[in-house]
């Protein structure tokens, strides 16, 4: 899926030490006493030993970028990838976790560089500079989330701020999700007007889950496709789901006008009751701590089908 970059050595040992380089950042936080070194690893990653508080950070992940913030380092973030868009004052850069540039990066000076994946060696390669990497993969879990809020934490002398994170928006979860009516209800999740969708296997599924929602998408295997199947628009019109939840409401404008005007789809229930709910496709794709508004969203929408 991803581009192997060749790391070049000996570019980016010069870039190092280049004076061309962001500057240093003299107002950045004191480095956190009896806290380090460290040694930390988010759930399905490999272990990092961080020999001192990190002050110049730079996260190639969305979640990762917006849980720096919410725990209190950001003013130790230097910059954030090109699809890091929240918070609004994360520096935002044209750096790409997709296909991450070894030099590029190596440009801001990092001691500390967060991704959600490295397929191309990119951390063999910012080692030969003296900097970690540290990888948070794909949550699969709530519980996985949570994780990842202490481990940030953690990495970044922020330990109490991310358990506290953790167990705050656990707490928020657990009480919106037991405050909902419980009702049988079946639902479609939309990524894409190809109908490409989620199942109950990934962690959007879970979420809906714990509301005790019925996907139509999971068929006889919920792990089949990844659990991002294919369906198609008949399967869907016979599904009749109760409730449809668009995750691409922002990419692709879609919202409850341009769904009912979808071939056959004014019949379907979750269309004539007005349940068809536009998603904040970055909320709905993330695992950080704005879950919660995820959560509440469907709650809402939950409770709104006994009114």
């Amino acid at each position: 899926m991803f581009r192997r970059i060749a790391p070049l050595f000996a570019v980016l040992l010069v870039l190092a030490g280049c004076a061309t380089r962001p500057s240093e950042d003299s107002t950045a936080p004191p480095e956190a006493e009896g806290v380090f070194p460290v040694t930390v690893a988010a759930p399905g990653a490999p272990a990092v030993t961080l020999d001192r508080q990190p002050q110049r950070i730079v996260s190639l992940s969305p979640s990762a970028t917006e849980t720096l913030f919410a725990l209190g380092a950001g003013p130790q973030v230097v910059a954030v990838d090109s699809a890091s868009n929240f918070p609004e004052q994360a520096p935002r850069t044209q750096l790409s976790g997709l296909s991450p540039d070894p030099e590029a990066i190596a440009a801001y000076r990092p001691d500390l560089v967060v991704v959600y994946a490295d397929t191309t060696g990119l951390a063999d390669a910012l080692a030969r500079t003296g900097t970690k990497t540290l990888v948070m993969p794909d949550a699969k879990t709530l519980d996985d989330a949570y994780a990842q809020f202490e481990v940030l934490g953690k990495a970044t002398g922020h330990q109490a701020e991310g358990e506290s994170l953790a167990r705050q928006t656990r707490d928020d979860i657990d009480k919106i999700v037991a405050d909902t009516p419980k009702r049988s209800l079946t639902y479609y999740w939309e990524l894409d007007q190809t109908f490409y969708s989620v199942t109950s296997a990934t962690f959007a599924g879970q979420v809906l889950t714990r509301f005790g929602l019925t996907n139509i998408a999971d068929g006889a295997d919920p792990t089949a496709s990844g659990g991002y199947p294919q369906l198609s628009a008949e399967r869907i019109l016979q599904s009749d789901p109760d409730l449809i939840f668009l995750a691409d409401s922002k990419c692709c404008g879609q919202n409850a006008q341009t769904v009912a005007a979808r071939p056959g789809w004014n019949t379907l229930t979750a269309v004539q009751r007005g349940q068809v709910i536009a998603l904040d496709d970055d909320i709905a794709s993330r695992w950080s701590p704005r879950i919660v508004e995820l959560v509440r969203t469907v709650a809402d929408a939950v409770a709104r089908t006994g009114a």
